[in-house]
C-alpha cells in the first residue's frame, strides 16, 4: 500500500531534513559548518551583498557559532572545494569525483559561458604554473565592452580552465578568486575516478533525500539536461533494492527513504522563525517550495525597479512549518543600521501579535550577524497591524 503523506508531514520531513529546526543540529563551530556543507550536499555561492552573502546566510542559519572564516579554513584545509552544482558553490571535497563528468564535457567542447580561447589559456597556464596561484587582478587586460557580463580575455580564459576542472580556487580574497593548478589543490589519495551513469545518478538520488527527504525525480537532477530517462530507470532499481521508496502526497508522486519518515515518529521540535537567504537550499527551487509551502517567491533583483512588488532582495522567512512573510532588507554596515525596507506578512490569518514576538528576537540575531545593531523599519503591507517595537 503506498504511502499518502499530508502537506504538514511533507514539510516537517524536509524541515527536519534540511536541519532548519535547531542551530546545533549538526553541533558547533568549525566542525558543524563542515558537517553541513556535507549533508547538503553543496551551499550557493553569491556576490550580492546587501546582506550577508547567500553561503554565510545558509550556514548561519544551521550552525551554532559559524563565522565566515569557517569557509576559509576547511577551503585550506581541502575539505570542501567550489565548483557548479546548479550554480557556483560550496562542495564537500569527498564528492570532488561527481564534479568530473561535467568537467571532462566541458574540456571535450561542451560551451559553458564562454567558447575557449586556446591561445589565451595556454598564457594563463603558464603564468600560474610559474608564478603560482593568481587572480584576475593580476593580468592587466580589460574587458572589451561596459556590459555587465562582459569579461577580460585573461578573465574568460580563468573561469573557462576552472570549469575544465584544470584550475581549482584554493582561497578567495575579499570575495575574489584565487585560481591555482588543480594538483596543488586536491589532497592526496582523493579518488579520481569519472563515475559511470549509474553512480552518478545513485548519488544525485542519495544527495538530495539525504538533505530533502522527499522529493520528484526533476528536483533531483535539476539543471541536468538530458539526465531524465537514466534517473528514472536508476531510480526504480533503488525502489526495488529497497533503498527509496514512493509516497504521495496531495496525489503527487514523490521518493523518500524510510530514514526520511522516521522523522514523523518523532515530536516536532519546538517551531523556530527563520529568515531565509533566497538561494538557501530549503527554497532554491521555486516550483518545490510551491508545491511544498504554497508560497509563490521569486527574487526580484533581476527584475526591473518599477515592477517589483516586493524589493531587491526579498527574504523568506520561515514560521511553525509555513512561509509566512517576506523581507526586502539591507545592511548598512557603516552605521550600523538593519534596515526593514519592506516587509510583508504573507498570510493575513497569522497571528500578527505573536510573529512580531517571534521575529523581532531572530530580526535582532541577523541583524548583528550583518554588523548592525538597530532595526529601522521602512514599510509593512500585508497587515494593518503594526509591531510595537521600542526604537
Amino acid at each position: 500500500m503506498t504511502i499518502s503523506l499530508s502537506s504538514i508531514q511533507a514539510r516537517k520531513i524536509a524541515l527536519q531534513c534540511q536541519g532548519l529546526y535547531q542551530r546545533n543540529s549538526f553541533g558547533k563551530g568549525l566542525e558543524a559548518t563542515a558537517k553541513v556543507i556535507d549533508h547538503l550536499g553543496y551551499v550557493q555561492l553569491d556576490t550580492l551583498s546587501v546582506v550577508a552573502r547567500a553561503h554565510l546566510h545558509t550556514l548561519w542559519n544551521r550552525v551554532d557559532g559559524f563565522r565566515p572564516d569557517h569557509i576559509d579554513s576547511l577551503q585550506q584545509k581541502g575539505e570542501i572545494f567550489e565548483y557548479w552544482a546548479h550554480a557556483l558553490s560550496l562542495l564537500p571535497m569527498k564528492d570532488y569525483r561527481f564534479a568530473l563528468p561535467r568537467m571532462n564535457r566541458i574540456a571535450r567542447g561542451e560551451v559553458h559561458w564562454y567558447q575557449k580561447n586556446s591561445k589565451q589559456a595556454k598564457h594563463v597556464m603558464k603564468r600560474i604554473k610559474e608564478e603560482g596561484a593568481l587572480s584576475s587582478k593580476d593580468f592587466d587586460d580589460k574587458a572589451g565592452s561596459k556590459n555587465m557580463w562582459s569579461r577580460s580575455p585573461s578573465k574568460q580564459a580563468l573561469e573557462q580552465l576552472f570549469m575544465e576542472g584544470e584550475l581549482m580556487i584554493p582561497r578567495r580574497v575579499n570575495f575574489h578568486k584565487v585560481y591555482d593548478l588543480r594538483e596543488r589543490v586536491l589532497p592526496e589519495g582523493l579518488d579520481l575516478s569519472e563515475p559511470d551513469e549509474e553512480e552518478f545518478c545513485r548519488h544525485l538520488i542519495g544527495n538530495y533525500l539525504r538533505a530533502h527527504g522527499l522529493g520528484q525525480l526533476k528536483e533531483m537532477y535539476y539543471l541536468r539536461k538530458g539526465l531524465g530517462p537514466a534517473m528514472t530507470r536508476v531510480s526504480q532499481q533503488m525502489e526495488e533494492e529497497g533503498a527509496v521508496m514512493s509516497v504521495m502526497k496531495e496525489g503527487q508522486p514523490y521518493l523518500t527513504t524510510q530514514e526520511a519518515l522516521n522523522c514523523l515518529d518523532s515530536p516536532s521540535p519546538r517551531a523556530k522563525l527563520r529568515i531565509l537567504s533566497p538561494f538557501d537550499n530549503a527554497v532554491i527551487q521555486r516550483k518545490r517550495i510551491k508545491s511544498l509551502f504554497d508560497y509563490d517567491y521569486q527574487i526580484e533583483c533581476y527584475v526591473k525597479k518599477e515592477n517589483r512588488k516586493f524589493g531587491y532582495f526579498c527574504l523568506p522567512i520561515l514560521r511553525n512549518n509555513k512561509l509566512v512573510a517576506r523581507l526586502d532588507a539591507k545592511a548598512s554596515r557603516k552605521d550600523g543600521v538593519f534596515h526593514l525596507l519592506h516587509l510583508h506578512v504573507e498570510d493575513s490569518k497569522e497571528n500578527e501579535e505573536s510573529f512580531y514576538k517571534a521575529l523581532r528576537p531572530e530580526l535582532k540575531k541577523y541583524a548583528a550577524f550583518n554588523g548592525c545593531n538597530r532595526l529601522e523599519i521602512h514599510k509593512i503591507s500585508g497587515t494593518e497591524v503594526k509591531p510595537d517595537w521600542p526604537d
